[in-house]
């Protein structure tokens, strides 16, 4: 399984902070998604964000790492900008397929890809 590369995370909270702060948000039942439009690189970048409401540190995991998985599916499709996810607490409940389908549909929403995905 391929990974999302250290240059496409963003880890620091200012950040964070700046992509809440002019970001465009969208949302569907399971995930918040801000995208910010930076215009400084040529590829995306993923913040990640899973508050400890949605259970203990395993969930939290598996979450996490079912929306990098989506991402890195869809990497060639997904447009130069900066994105934040936010999981919602349906996304407990839910498998890897199941989020992917939902990531997708909350992306479409936010044109964060560069071309038609089916």
């Amino acid at each position: 399984m391929e990974t999302v590369e250290k240059k496409y995370r963003i880890k620091k909270n200012e950040d964070f902070q700046m992509i809440y702060k002019h970001g465009k948000s969208v949302a569907n039942r399971q995930f918040i998604v801000y995208r910010y439009d930076s215009h400084t690189q040529d590829h995306f970048r993923l913040g990640i964000s899973v508050s400890k409401k949605l259970g203990n540190a395993v969930v939290r995991n598996r979450i996490k790492r079912s929306i990098r998985e989506s991402f890195t599916k869809h990497k060639e499709d997904i447009i130069p900008a900066d994105f934040i996810v936010i999981a919602r607490k349906p996304a407990n409940d839910m498998s890897v397929d199941e989020i992917n389908s939902s990531l997708e549909h909350v992306m479409k929403i936010a044109k964060g890809f560069n071309k038609r995905i089916k």
